[in-house]
């Protein structure tokens, strides 16, 4: 079991002159879609259960963090935050709380005035990770600016390790999104090297057939979603099936990594599809039930599993905290599974993402 007293604590990190030229730098990180959910969290942002995830390629968010140093003794986070090119408070007070927690990591923050310009291509908080992606990025942005600052981080594995149990305690799910194609979340007995302090890569170990795997977002819906999945993981800890949920998860866990080794299609599908199901039973049966579902996230569902019966074709959905179902099939079919997207399933969505998984974040060009 991971070292759960391992942190990135480091006083040393500060600049001892004011005369740094103004600089940025830029990350563009994809958001991820969990097939073993992570739902219910303890301590500061650890998991009650291992997670998978696919990584995604056209399902992304471009952060540019912005510097300058502070002439004043003031030693706050100063922040401008700007999201698709306009102010947003809410989003400025959450990332502004965010960089104050983890001043013990990087105390050079409190030496700059800091300026982050978002945005995302895909519609945010309607459930598609958008804070996996978002905070990803982000945290991709500081460790760069750690390296450009002291000459840290020079290997790479140690720099995306870093990056994603940052990522972590900004967004439990965004530690994922560092890694190319697939990725685990938290300490169990079948991988060795997963902890619950960050993500790993988990790529190689498993069948060629998922490293082409499609995701197809259909959005049902475009609007916020009405709580949100931080509130969500909240109403865990009153849940009356949550220990059973945590232990129906790491029982799953274990089946899917054997079909993901193996090239089990069936097997990988029906435990992909029970979790998204599971997933939002957990939210109806919260303490304060809630739906996020829709009447055509249904009607995909009918629809999917009925074709799925008749043509045999190894096409499966799952759902992240929100209304739009993923649906995944392997790139031998890919042109039979868009067929029938576009024949039977667009009439009930507003739009449509056509994904994949991918290689993961991109380090941007300065303009």
């Amino acid at each position: 079991m991971a070292a759960i007293n391992m942190d990135y604590t480091n006083s040393r990190l500060v600049i001892e002159t004011t005369k740094i030229e103004p600089g940025s730098v830029s990350w563009r990180s994809p958001s991820n879609i969990a097939l073993i959910k992570y739902w219910g969290k303890h301590g500061r942002q650890l998991p009650q259960n291992p997670s998978f995830s696919f990584t995604l390629d056209q399902a992304f968010s471009e952060t540019t963090l912005e510097y300058t140093t502070k002439t004043g003794a003031d030693q706050g986070i100063a922040l401008e935050f700007l999201f698709e090119g306009k102010e947003n408070d809410a989003f400025r007070e959450k990332v502004k709380k965010y960089l104050e927690s983890i001043t013990d990591i990087f105390p050079f923050l409190r030496q700059f005035n800091l300026k982050i310009r978002s945005s995302n291509s895909f519609p945010h908080s309607a459930g598609i990770a958008s804070s996996a992606s978002g905070m990803s990025a982000l945290a991709l942005c500081l460790c760069s600016l750690e390296y450009e600052l002291f000459g840290t981080l020079e290997d790479d594995l140690a720099f995306r390790k870093k990056a994603s149990y940052v990522a972590r305690l900004g967004s439990g799910s965004a530690c994922r999104s560092i890694y190319a194609k697939a990725a685990i979340w938290g300490d169990n007995p079948e991988v060795e090297a997963a902890s619950d302090l960050y993500a790993i890569p988990y790529w190689e170990e498993i069948d060629p057939v998922f490293h082409s795997f499609h995701d197809d977002i259909l959005i049902v819906n475009k609007s916020e979603k009405k709580v949100s999945s931080r509130a969500g993981h909240g109403l865990m800890e009153g849940n009356v099936y949550a220990e059973d949920r945590y232990r129906q998860a790491r029982q799953r866990f274990r089946q899917l990594i054997g079909a993901l080794k193996k090239g089990d299609l069936e097997t990988f599908g029906r435990i992909t599809e029970g979790e998204a199901l599971t997933l939002h039973a957990m939210m109806m049966a919260s303490p304060t039930p809630y739906l996020l579902l829709h009447p055509n996230t249904i009607n995909i569902i009918q629809r999917l599993q009925d074709y799925r019966a008749t043509s045999g074709q190894p096409i499966y959905f799952t759902l992240d905290a929100g209304p739009n179902p993923h649906i995944l099939y392997p790139d031998s079919i890919a042109r039979e599974a868009q067929q029938f997207i576009r024949g039977e399933l667009s009439e009930f969505c507003v739009d449509w993402i056509e994904d994949q998984v991918g290689e993961g974040p991109l380090q941007l060009e300065e303009n």
